[in-house]
């Protein structure tokens, strides 16, 4: 069984997922997991998809017909096993938004040596004070050997500096 990360591209329009579905279902492909969102008029996202080794070419042929509709880019993907990872571990951000936020939360977990599970982020409106703020909620996987309360503590240490609340859970 062959394994697919595909990223999905198009102006966000009614049926694109639905077009999606089917192009995987009539390959024998099974709809694993996904990420999908409507972001500026765009829809994007990602999906992981399982398919039969000898239906592979096919699905990947077939979703490449559909650009215009939506851009599509295969990528062989193998499941990976989280074996080595002890515990999970998630946070949320939240401040005022400015540049390099981002930038600085990623750095700091990439300073640990832990890789991102999920990043999900978004801008709104402060109920209160005005102005917009910045939230995100990350998940990472922490190996065995890492040292969560470091990182807990990098990261406690960059809320500070960068005037955000940190929120471990």
């Amino acid at each position: 069984m062959a394994h697919l990360v595909l990223t999905v591209v198009g102006d966000d329009r009614a049926g694109l997922v639905s077009a999606l579905a089917r192009t995987i279902a009539d390959h024998d492909g099974n709809w694993e997991k996904s990420e999908l969102a409507e972001l500026a008029g765009a829809f994007a996202g990602i999906v992981l998809v399982s398919v039969p080794d000898e239906r592979q070419r096919a699905l990947t042929a077939a979703l490449g017909e559909l650009d215009g509709l939506l851009r599509v880019t295969t990528h062989d993907a193998s499941p990976t096993a989280s074996a080595d990872a002890s515990h999970s571990v998630s946070f949320t951000v939240l401040g005022n938004d400015r540049p390099g936020i981002v930038r600085d939360v990623t750095a700091a977990i990439a300073d640990h040596a832990v890789s991102i599970d999920a990043f999900r982020s978004r801008t709104l409106e402060a109920p209160m004070a005005g102005g917009t703020l910045f939230e995100a909620v990350v998940e990472v996987s922490l190996p065995a050997y890492a040292d969560a309360a470091a990182l807990t503590g990098a990261l406690e240490a960059l809320a500070g500096e960068i005037q955000v609340d940190l929120t471990v859970g």
